[in-house]
């Protein structure tokens, strides 16, 4: 069986998805579907808003299946 690596990245933050965890109570598909598509792969589209509303929609996963981080960026000196 294959394993797909559940991370998807922006430019701001890291979004991981762990599906062992996940109770499919679809609140994250429901409440922001323009990042969260239960139809499309890949599935998480975070070009689909601003970050901060991807986070605070992380923040209500009833589950805590999705997760995410802050990318570290790197400035030019």
């Amino acid at each position: 069986m294959e394993s797909y690596k559940n991370e998807f990245s922006n430019n701001d933050i890291t979004v991981s998805y762990e599906s062992c965890k996940c109770i499919h109570a679809e609140k994250c598909a429901q409440e922001l579907s323009e990042v969260f598509r239960t139809s499309v792969i890949p599935w998480i589209n975070l070009d689909g808003t601003e970050t901060q509303r991807i986070i605070k929609q992380i923040k209500r996963c009833p589950s805590g299946a999705l997760n995410y981080r802050k990318n570290i960026t790197k400035r030019a000196s």
